[in-house]
This record gives structure tokens, sequence and C-alpha cells, in this order.
């Protein structure tokens, strides 16, 4: 086989779901692309867009109820025609000569089993090494991929770590038995910019050193132009365009690209509305949009006013001892009505453990919260039930805060049944259809469940579920973090759009800065539980004051046309 043939060749790939005994819907509709030897492509697209089942097509990892609709689909790795494998060859040949890092580490991981156990077994079962080889190899693998002190973290579980430390550990799982081909499935979509650029150096060392090909599936066209070689832009189950990352994105010829890379906020405009892919695919695009202007004000009525809040948590330490972590240490701040607080810094830094704080999901260790002239941390359990409804949260995880068992018209009437809203079920059920159109999903989703959706589609459907109640304050807990570009800039301007018509506030939390720039007028950075910097919004990015900030503005990608955070 000469050395020149791609690594991977996918040709003519089309696939189905059955969604019942009749209706299939189909996912890929004749993809084609190659994976280069010891090079890097990246599949991007909106959700929905067939990226994963493309790369869950190639890992053999697709369920049962789907098909392959035409005989001439072939998946060829390293001249092997992997659609022919039987069941244990395909096995045998995943994980070790073809790894992947799936997006949600926590989904992936098993809680009950320590990592060091769980990338053992991978060095166990491809390589046959021996418990103790195992664990010598896997230390080396941890330290490999950055994990502080991997004797101790060896023995850890998944639930001790950061989000960042967990997907290091996936990483480390996926390099085990030296793979010829990683695919990383959006593995830095939750994770915070530092973060996310350490994982990014480490996935293009990893790849360097092993000569690794990769495949890299993502939305964030920043980290696209940093990382890849070549790009496949995909909608709709098919290939829209692809070519080498520099010519794609310096002179995108297909329009649906083009719209791709214009939709993200960016630093230095704020425009009144983020444009969409709609916007530029039907020619509504204007080419100097008015811009909005951002910021507290001192005459600004405050809705919420918090002092010295603090948490701490305690762990056991020896037999009888305890010691005390302190994760969130006197951070006060005000919110004025109708305005929006963006909370930014790393993992770890006490963000969402100071929204859950508020919204007394943790019991506050000191401090207050002021809320329509009363105390929230004061109040009893009794009294606090009729602000539950005024101050609501989106959760970080949609996969972890919709229940299963529901469908998406009951997840979005039982709160409304709960708090009185709506004179009867006919109008609730008129309500929760307004609101799935508000947040981008058609009326046909009120009847299917969760797992029927992405990551993207079920957080659009937490953030419906959350304005069913008509929330004053809204805590938004990475609430755009799994969203596309194109839905992320229809939520962001839903939420936009909430506030200027009912004087909403938010708490915007959020590991992207240039999403945090567009939509807050104040800034506060979190770090180790601690504010080392609050500003106006355009004050803070034009000059950061505290080495700390600075640092977390120099990580944002530049590529795909982002300007320098210091330069805006």
């Amino acid at each position: 086989m000469p050395s020149s043939e791609p690594l991977l060749q996918v040709r003519d790939l089309r696939i189905a779901f059955r969604l019942g005994r009749q209706q299939r819907f189909e996912a890929l509709k004749g993809v084609s692309f190659d994976v280069p030897r010891n090079a890097t492509v990246a599949l991007v697209g909106e959700s929905g867009s067939g990226k994963s089942v493309s790369s869950l097509a190639v890992m053999g990892l697709l369920p049962e109820q789907t098909t392959l609709t035409d005989p001439a689909s072939s998946i060829r790795f390293g001249g092997r025609e992997l659609l022919r494998l039987s069941k244990a060859e395909r096995r045998a040949l995943c994980g070790k000569d073809i790894a992947m890092i799936f997006q949600e580490p926590m989904s992936s991981l098993n809680p009950v089993l320590t990592v060091g156990y769980q990338i053992g077994e991978v060095l166990r079962l491809h390589l046959g090494m021996d418990a103790r080889q195992a664990r010598a190899r896997t230390l080396a693998l941890l330290e490999e991929v950055g994990i502080p002190d991997p004797a101790a973290r060896i023995d850890a579980y998944p639930g001790q770590m950061s989000g960042g430390q967990q997907q290091r550990v996936m990483i480390a799982m996926a390099i085990a038995c030296e793979p010829q081909l990683l695919i990383a499935d959006e593995p830095t979509t939750a994770l915070d910019v530092t973060i996310q650029q350490q994982i990014v150096q480490l996935l293009l060392r990893l790849q360097k050193q092993r000569q690794m090909s990769m495949l890299f599936i993502t939305h964030d066209l920043g980290l696209v132009a940093e990382i890849a070689d070549e790009v496949i832009v995909m909608r709709h189950g098919e290939i829209r365009e692809a070519g080498p990352a520099a010519r794609v994105f310096g002179a995108p010829e297909d329009a649906y690209t083009r719209a791709l890379l214009h939709c993200r906020p960016t630093l230095d405009a704020r425009p009144l509305r983020l444009p969409v892919i709609a916007d530029y695919l039907e020619g509504r695009v204007v080419a100097q949009p008015p811009q909005r202007q951002r910021g507290y004000a001192a005459d600004d009525e405050n809705v919420l006013v918090v002092k010295n809040l603090s948490k701490s948590f305690w762990q056991r330490e020896g037999w009888f001892g305890k010691r005390e972590f302190k994760a969130v240490r006197d951070v006060s701040f005000t919110l004025p009505r109708g305005k929006t607080l963006g909370v930014v810094g790393e993992s770890g830094s006490g963000k969402t453990t100071m929204g859950l704080t508020l919204l007394r999901l943790h019991e506050a260790s000191g401090g207050s919260a002021f809320f329509d002239g009363r105390d929230l941390l004061a109040l009893s359990a009794r009294d606090y039930h009729a602000y539950k409804r005024r101050i609501q949260i989106v959760f970080q995880n949609p996969y972890a805060s919709l229940n299963p068992r529901f469908t998406v018209g009951q997840i979005l009437l039982e709160p409304m049944r709960l708090h009185g809203i709506g004179a009867n079920d006919g109008e609730r059920v008129a309500m929760a259809l307004q609101l799935l159109d508000k947040v981008g999903l058609p009326a046909a989703a009120y009847q299917r469940y969760p797992h029927e959706f992405s990551g993207g589609q079920r957080q659009r459907i937490a953030i419906a579920r959350c304005l069913t109640m008509r929330p004053e304050v809204l805590v938004c807990d990475e609430s755009v973090s799994a969203l596309d570009v194109s839905v992320q800039a229809q939520v962001l301007n839903l939420l936009q759009d909430l506030q200027d018509e009912f004087g909403l506030s938010y708490i915007f939390i959020s590991h992207d800065l240039a999403v945090v720039k567009y939509i807050a007028d104040q800034v506060m950075v979190m770090r180790q539980g601690e504010v080392v910097e609050q500003a106006n919004a355009d004050e803070l990015y034009r000059n950061p004051r505290h080495p700390y900030t600075r640092s977390l503005l120099a990580a944002i990608p530049r590529g795909a046309g982002r300007t320098s955070s210091l330069e805006a």
C-alpha cells in the first residue's frame, strides 16, 4: 500500500435512523472525505449536521436502529474496509488503532471506578498488560497529559476531578494504545478558555510526537483555525465545503461557511442583534449594523445586592478530622434591573458555586443577598418558596437537568402547573409551543423525549423550561456553551429580547469571553473563590488591570477572524 494513501477514506456514506415502523431520518446523505496520515482534519457545522454521526460510523458505535442506505458506502482505514469486519474485529481495532475522545467526560467515565482502573482496563484489554504493568503505564500517561501529582490522582474517582482534568483522563485513555487515528468529538466545548487552550496544545503536541492523524469535531471555528490542516463544513448531512484550513477561512466559497464564520460574537463589535445563519443565506445582513451600548449607570435601580457571600465545604481528613475548603470568599456585587453581570474565571474559580448559593441550592456560609428588600439567604424555606419562580437558573449540563422520562411538553408544563402560570392547560400548551419556537425548536419537539435531541438542542429545551416561569432574575450557568454558533446567536438574541421587553436581569456565567463581552454590562472576574477584578465590560476588556484577567483574555482563540482581546 503506498504511503501517500490517506489513513482514513470515507466514501458515499449514507446513514438513516429508523424513527418508527415506517419513518426514517436520513442523517448522512452521501458523505465522502479523507483523513491524511499525520494530519488534522476538522469537521465543523451546526448541531444535527452529521458531524458526530460520521465519527460514530467510523468507530462502529452507531445504535442498532441505524441503517446503511447505500451498499456502495465505504469506510477504509489503513486499506481495510471497516464495514465488512466482524464485531470482534471491529472491537479489536477501535480503541487500539482508532480511539475517540467523547464530548462529555462525565458521561463517558464510570463514576464508581477510579480513573487509574479505567485507563488500565484499556491497556489490559488491548495490549495484554498485567495489573502492575498497566498501573506503571497509567502513571506515565497521566503525567504525559498534564495531570498534577499522578501518583495521588491515579486512585481518584472522576467526580473528584475538575472538568479539565476529566477531559485529560479521557485523552490519556484514548492515546493509551498509541492509536494511528484519534477522533476528538467536541473535546473542549465545556471548558474555560485557559483549560481549552491547554487541551488544544496538548492534543497538538501529542499528535506531533506520536505522528497521529486526528479528526477534530467542533462548532468553535476559532479553534478550528488554530488546530486544523484541512476543514470539512457540513450541514444537514451533506458536505457544503472542504479544503485547506487557510483557504476555507481566508476565502470561503460557500455562503453557509461564510455565515458560520460571522455569526460568532467578536471582541470588537456589539451589534443590537447578532446575525444568524438564515440572515446570510437569505441576504439580510447589514454591513454596518447599529451597536448596543453597555455598562452600569449611577442611577440604575438595583434588583439584587449581594454582600460578602461565602460558601465553604468540609472535607474529611484522617479518621476524625475535617478540613475547610472555601469555594466562595466574600463575593460582593450589585445587579441592576434590566442589566447583565458577566462572571468569568477558570474551572474551580467558584462561579457556579456562587450562582447555586444565591439560589439556595447550596447553603451559604456567610453574607447576604437582598432581593426586593428581603435577604434571600435569611428567609425560611416557606417564605423563600414565593421567590423561587422569580429567580431561576439555566444549568450547565442539559444531560443531567432534564428528566429523561418526561416528554418535552411535560418538562415545560410541570413548572407552570406548580406555580400557577396560565389559566388552564390549553393556555400553557400554547405558551410552551411559543417558547419552543423562540429557542429555535419545531413544534414537533413537544412530543419527543430528551434523548432524541443533540446536546445543543437539550440546552435550548432547558432554557425554554426556565422561561416558562417568567423570572425577574435569571442565572445562566454556561447556558450557551454547548450550542453551535447559529443557535447560540439565536439564544443570545432571545435573552436580549426578553431583557428589553420585560426588564429581566441576568447573571451570566461563562468561559466564553467573546460571548460575555457581547451580552454583559459589567464583568466580574473570579479566581479561587475571590473577585479579583470587576468593571464595566468595555473598560475591563480594553484595560484589564489584574494579571489573571490579562491571562484569560490572552487565551482566547484568535483564529477565524476573531480580534485579539488586548486590541479590542
